[in-house]
C-alpha cells in the first residue's frame, strides 16, 4: 500500500508542478503581450496588466506549495520537512508581497476615480 501511495503522489506531484508552471508561462507571455499593448498608455491600464500579471504568480506560488507539501507528506524525514519548510516561508513571503502590491493597487484604484472627478 505504501509504494502505491508513493507512486501515486509522485505522480500528482509532476502533474501539479506541470501546471504551476504552465499558470506562470501563460501568465508572463500575458502580461508580456499587454506590456507591449499599453507601451503608451494611462498608467492605470498599466497597473491592470501588474494586477493580472500578479495573479497568475500568486496562483502558480500556490500550486507549488501545493506539491511541495504533498511530496513532503510522502518522504517524511527531517531534511524533507526543513527543505518544505524553507520553501513555504520563501514563497508565502512572496505570495504576502504579492497580495500586498495587488491590494495597494486596488486601493489607488478606487481613490484615483475620486480625485479625478473632483477636478
Amino acid at each position: 500500500m505504501r509504494e502505491w501511495l508513493e507512486v501515486f503522489t509522485e505522480q500528482a506531484v509532476v502533474l501539479i508542478d506541470l501546471l504551476a508552471a504552465i499558470v506562470i508561462v501563460v501568465g508572463t507571455v500575458e502580461a508580456f503581450v499587454m506590456g507591449f499593448v499599453t507601451w503608451s498608455k494611462p498608467n492605470h491600464e498599466k497597473r491592470e496588466v501588474w494586477l493580472k500579471y500578479a495573479r497568475w504568480l500568486i496562483a502558480g506560488l500556490t500550486f507549488q506549495l501545493a506539491a511541495d507539501i504533498i511530496e513532503t507528506s510522502v518522504r517524511m524525514s527531517w531534511t524533507a520537512l526543513g527543505q518544505l519548510a524553507v520553501v513555504a516561508v520563501i514563497r508565502t513571503l512572496l505570495n504576502f508581497f504579492l497580495e500586498r502590491d495587488v491590494q495597494d493597487i486596488r486601493e489607488r484604484q478606487k481613490v484615483a476615480p475620486a480625485v479625478r472627478s473632483q477636478d
